[in-house]
């Protein structure tokens, strides 16, 4: 099967220019600036004058809830979702149920995906205060990072017994992703609340029960004891602009040992919005203030954050109603999350191509994706045709979550996903999928096993 996409913006690995790809199969044959020859023979064509075509999104922080809360979401519903917004690979972390803390129940996740996921896949070894063994053993070709929870996560996943800390940071042979906040610090203060409103607390109150100073504590601790063992360590979903002072931005991604994360909603959302959104900005860790929020944004433009991811953690409408203290936190995203940061893009905030590194070619880079994450010959034709002026407004007829509602709806949108082609295969286009072909598992290019 050859297709040819011609005539787009095409933006890749820093560049943005008028061109064309063809498609041979699963993987890009060639990458043509302008019109290919006439003589070019192929299956389909695809339009792409007036359009942007991008590598498919890579979102390395996923919940997509599967085994065990397959009410809020399930490894067909979020793929889906996903791949309609752009997103053509995952890393979905370890807190289901039961938790994916051994080799068997972590492969188990991986056969649920090749027979549902129409995005391709990778999942997050997990880890507990005794499981070091197992997250020695795995082969870290097959398996993205080990996920360490330090703050609270569902089940039996917390790690705060120092020697498991230090055997898990000094032992794993890839990266380790962590959650940094200080549980006990926030219980101190849930208690105070509590103490006043019982468990109907204002959400308002969210970002000061989980505080700055509870973030910066756990993610500087996080940095040291990798500097300690020479871990890579990637620290998820920074939220203050206080732990922005831990990372570097003076030296390439390549030799960087300790790397970070953004989140779309620590992007987009502030305190401010409480009043209004309440429990469905319930996240962990908290938005926090407009500057907070500012300070993240410069910090993805100077480098000292290298990825833009969604955390995407879907629960029901009938959980977020609950009182503060039973309301859950996280939320429904990958569906929005290029076209969230699109809307940057549009105000001038951001380039496409910086977008383009911190959504798409860092991960592949950090992770050492094997062929995926470039608009280049011989890589997995992974890609994303966008209508860059075609506006559309966020509403529940248009939600594909299984939990069925957005943080973003009533929210217009500038740009449009019209097409998303995963290993090859035209998945989705224009609100149609074609589901006869899934995703695939991915690989990592690395040394060790």
């Amino acid at each position: 099967m050859k297709t040819l996409i011609k005539g787009a913006t095409i933006v890749n690995d820093g560049e943005q220019f008028v061109g064309s790809v063809l498609i041979e199969d699963q993987l890009i044959k060639e990458v043509y600036v302008g019109m290919p020859d006439s003589d070019v023979e192929v299956d389909r064509v695809i339009d792409g004058e007036g359009k942007w075509l991008l590598p498919g999104v890579i979102d390395d922080q996923v919940h997509f809830r599967d085994p065990g809360l397959t009410h809020k979401g399930d490894l067909y519903t979020e793929p889906k979702a996903a791949v309609a917004g752009g997103v053509t690979s995952y890393m979905e972390m370890p807190n289901t149920k039961p938790g994916a803390v051994t080799h068997d129940l972590l492969e188990a996740k991986y056969s649920k995906a090749a027979e549902t996921s129409l995005a391709n896949y990778s999942f997050y070894m997990g880890t507990t205060n005794d499981n070091l063994e197992e997250v020695k053993n795995i082969d870290y070709s097959k398996v993205c990072g080990v996920k360490i929870f330090m703050g609270s996560s569902t089940g039996n996943m917390l790690v705060d017994k120092i020697e498991a800390l230090e055997g898990l940071f000094c032992k794993s042979k890839v990266i380790v992703a962590t959650h940094c906040e200080d549980d006990p610090m926030i219980a101190e203060n849930l208690a105070k609340f509590q103490a006043e409103y019982g468990d109907d607390i204002p959400v308002k109150y969210h970002p000061e029960i989980r505080s700055r100073e509870a973030c910066y504590a756990m993610s500087s601790r996080a940095v040291e004891m990798a500097r300690k063992c020479n871990t890579q360590l990637h620290v998820l979903h920074i939220s203050t602009k206080e732990e922005l002072d831990l990372f570097r931005n003076d030296i390439p991604l390549k030799e960087k040992r300790v790397t970070s994360e953004a989140c779309v909603h620590h992007l987009w959302f502030s305190d401010a919005d409480y009043d209004e959104k309440g429990t469905l900005i319930k996240w962990n860790p908290a938005v926090k203030a407009a500057e907070d929020r500012d300070a993240i944004f410069e910090a993805i433009l100077d480098d000292r954050i290298d990825v833009i991811a969604t955390d995407h953690a879907p629960h029901t409408l009938d959980e977020k109603a609950n009182p503060y203290t039973s309301a859950p936190s996280g939320g429904p995203l990958i569906q929005h999350s290029l076209v969230a940061m699109l809307e940057f893009v549009h105000r001038g905030k951001i380039s496409l191509p910086k977008l383009m590194q911190k959504m798409v070619h860092n991960v592949a880079e950090l992770f050492e994706v094997e062929k995926r994450g470039y608009i280049k010959p011989g890589y997995f034709a992974d890609l994303v045709l966008v209508n860059p002026d075609n506006p559309w407004t966020v509403n529940k007829s248009n939600l594909l979550y299984k939990c069925g509602w957005s943080p973003f709806e009533g929210t217009t949108f500038k740009s449009s996903i019209e097409k998303t082609i995963v290993s090859g295969h035209l998945v989705y286009d224009n609100g149609t999928f074609d589901e006869s072909k899934k995703g695939m598992r991915l690989s990592f290019d690395r040394l060790v096993c």
